[in-house]
């Protein structure tokens, strides 16, 4: 059947917000707590600095900020709210959901609230379920939060992995738009044979919390850093090429590229494969570290906010996570831009912000 004219809309970010916690954990000391340098975290990760939780902030505290402030930018109330995803693998706990809980605390009573457990891919995963509700009419306002308090699960005896994490959120609310214009392409995927790749062994059904998970460890991040760096490379790289196939555009046509802030060895080898020039690929992994879920709404919103992104800029995004999963998307950019009251070239908006390029 042929859909009547009025049934085909788009879906785009109408406002969008971060938080990240005040609390700073460095490379110096990090340097006190593990064997490990300044300079040894810096060439593997780029990595500079991390956020880290309060001992009282649990995740919905972190998404609760940055959803008031994704609200305010769109000129919306918790009422107007009708669904909300919240993306995380690191939950207040296992019941209620994050989603549940934060709705609760946003005072978001219209809306059904559910979690989305894709790790780093996660805010991919929400933006793609947040689109396809739009279209279908299934939703008309969508609240799509990537938060994580790694910080709780991270082996601080582990030097390969405790240097990597940190704790933020990062919110968008999706609306109807145009077709063509907002959310052009997404591409996400699982691959489960990888799951031991990037796991935590213990916790719930399968393996219990018992006295003797806790004193083998198995309730940390465990990582195959190895195995996971050309997977993330090569996944990423597929992922975003064949969003901007199906969306017409090539890769010089990109202003914008959002990758997941996991590595910075990982975002450049994803950038040359893709032929992108280094202005046209924001860095924040300096200041934040891997927040997983929310290191790409982070990012957007920095830009955002700094006034870097304008109406019909192609603006994309990629990520890979633990599962496994992987996935990308590419819109046409539609907020208005906020900021600068002038439009510099794209390289020169993205070198004003806090984001590195």
């Amino acid at each position: 059947m042929t859909p009547r004219p009025d049934s085909v809309r788009g879906a785009t970010i109408t406002g969008t917000g971060m938080y990240v916690p005040e609390g700073v954990l460095t490379n110096a000391d990090l340097e006190r707590m593990v064997d490990t340098s300044d300079e040894w975290i810096r060439e593997r990760t780029g990595i500079r600095e991390r956020r880290i939780a309060a001992p009282e902030q649990a995740s919905s505290d972190l998404a609760l900020i940055a959803s008031q402030r994704a609200l305010e930018a769109a000129g919306l109330g918790p009422e107007d709210v009708d669904t909300i995803i919240v993306a995380t693998t690191t939950p207040d706990r296992i019941l209620p959901s994050c989603a549940c809980t934060l709705q609760r605390k946003l005072g978001a009573s219209r809306a059904v609230a559910f979690d989305m457990f894709a790790a780093c891919t996660g805010f991919v995963f929400g933006v793609a379920i947040a689109r396809s509700l739009i279209a279908s009419r299934g939703a008309e306002t969508v609240l799509v939060v990537g938060v994580e308090t790694l910080s709780r699960i991270v082996d601080y005896n582990d030097r390969n992995t405790c240097v990597l994490f940190g704790d933020g959120a990062g919110a968008v609310i999706m609306r109807p738009c145009a077709e063509g214009e907002g959310v052009l392409a997404i591409d996400i995927a699982s691959d489960g044979e990888l799951g031991s790749v990037l796991e935590v062994p213990a916790g719930i059904s399968a393996n219990p919390a018992s006295v003797a998970t806790v004193e083998a460890r198995e309730h940390y991040i465990r990582m195959q850093g190895k195995k996971l760096f050309p997977f993330a490379v090569r996944t990423m790289e597929e992922s975003a090429r064949r969003c901007m196939q199906e969306a017409g555009i090539g890769p010089d046509e990109m202003d914008v590229v959002i990758p997941h802030q996991a590595n910075l060895r990982i975002i450049e080898a994803v950038r040359e494969r893709l032929g992108l020039p280094p202005e046209k690929v924001p860095i924040n992994i300096d200041r934040y570290g891997n927040t997983s879920s929310a290191s790409i709404p982070i990012t957007i919103d920095e830009l955002v906010r700094a006034g870097q992104l304008k109406p019909g800029d192609h603006v994309g995004f990629c990520a890979f996570g633990g599962g496994a999963t992987w996935g990308a998307g590419i819109l046409r950019w539609t907020m208005a831009r906020r900021g600068p009251a002038e439009v510099p070239s794209a390289g020169a908006r993205l070198a004003a912000t806090g984001v590195r390029t």
